[in-house]
């Protein structure tokens, strides 16, 4: 029985083989190694995508969320609200900018942040909040931007994991003062390295994070900012550039990997993914929830199914925030869902059969507990 893998990124390149080569044909042989035509367009064809006015590309996910902070102005004494539930990296962008910190639990349904606990983490010190759009689930930004718009602070949206998905109707890339991306390959919309964006409708904001990725400086030679390195590389805008233009058919693929799991797995007293009525998911991963986890994980391996953790640890237990003191227990919530949550096969390359080969194995883990 062949293995299924979590993700075949070695099919995605196989399927554009002959577009993404001559691409990055075309970025070797144009002679700029270093900004360039193939960022310029990749640059205007993302934000013609998301329906903003600006895109910026820098050298990953992480930077951009930490450039936008530091256009943003937030630095050393100041607090930025993160989910409880993210990646690491969500929270690292607040401590590169000096700034703390300051988690708030998830809406345990979409395990995104929960709007209704954001004002009660609100000080004098907030100067930003940052949602993630988790596993391609669009966060609840009206309430988010109504609290951001009374207390006078930025919102910055983690959209590492939300290439094409929608709020109300509208695609995530410009609700927020910025929105940052990951191109990292296992991504929606993925390179073949690491790569990242901004996105944003704010001009003065656009220019500064352009001006933070390249050293401070508009012209060179002259440095205006204390500014970094992190610069989107050119051959990863040409294979970005091919890929986006397949982006709403792959992420159409993996919707269709979820209605199968969502309807052959309802019956099984396991936790699936919710999805609100204002929310078009574009399903990065598809987390299902189980008390029995570890055992699950380790059925489906037997089984020769790929699953990952998204995440085992969360942010506030890891020893890099050991210094915060947030005991276990503190964030009840954010820790159950790390406890439980089980990505299953979802790529863009998962065939239906192999779809229904997971359900299979799911089921009869399920089944024969019940």
């Amino acid at each position: 029985m062949d293995e299924i893998p979590f993700l075949d990124l070695r099919a995605a390149y196989l399927e554009l083989k002959a577009e993404i080569d001559a691409a990055v044909l075309r970025s070797l042989e144009s002679g700029w190694y270093i900004g360039g035509a193939e960022v310029e367009a990749f640059e205007a064809e993302y934000a013609n995508y998301c329906g903003a006015q600006f895109c910026i590309g820098v050298g990953n996910g992480l930077d951009a969320l930490h450039l936008s902070l530091k256009a943003f102005g937030v630095g050393p004494g100041d607090e930025v609200i993160v989910p409880s539930n993210t990646y690491i990296a969500t929270w690292l962008a607040v401590t590169y900018s000096g700034a703390k910190p300051v988690p708030v639990e998830p809406d345990e349904r979409t395990y995104n942040l929960n709007p209704a606990l954001i004002e009660a983490a609100i000080t004098p010190r907030t100067k930003a909040i940052i949602p993630v759009h988790l596993y391609g689930q669009p966060a609840d930004l009206d309430p988010i931007l109504e609290i951001a718009r009374r207390y006078g602070l930025r919102v910055l949206e983690d959209a590492a994991q939300a290439h094409g998905a929608r709020y109300k109707g509208k695609r995530i890339g410009a609700h927020g003062d910025a929105v940052a991306w990951s191109f990292y390959p296992g991504k929606n919309l993925g390179a073949i390295g690491d790569a990242g964006a901004v996105t944003t409708n704010n001009p003065e904001l656009a220019e500064r994070v352009s001006m933070l990725r390249n050293y401070g400086s508009r012209v060179k030679y002259v440095n205006e900012l204390a500014g970094y390195n992190s610069r989107l590389d050119p051959i990863q805008a040409a294979v970005l550039r091919v890929k986006l233009a397949y982006l709403d058919e792959w992420n159409e693929r993996r919707r269709l990997v979820a209605g199968l799991y969502l309807k052959q797995l309802a019956n099984t007293g396991l936790t699936l993914p919710y999805v609100p009525e204002w929310g078009e998911p574009v399903w990065h991963l598809f987390v299902l929830r189980s008390s029995e986890r570890d055992q699950l994980q380790k059925h489906l391996a037997s089984q020769g199914i790929g699953t990952l953790i998204h995440y085992p640890i969360p942010p506030h237990r890891q020893q890099a925030y050991a210094e915060m003191g947030l005991q276990e227990g503190c964030l009840p919530i954010s820790e159950a869902i790390h406890r439980e949550v089980l990505s299953l096969p979802i790529g863009p390359h998962l065939s239906m059969a192999q779809a229904g080969r997971v359900v299979e194995a799911v089921q009869s883990f399920a089944w024969a507990r019940s």
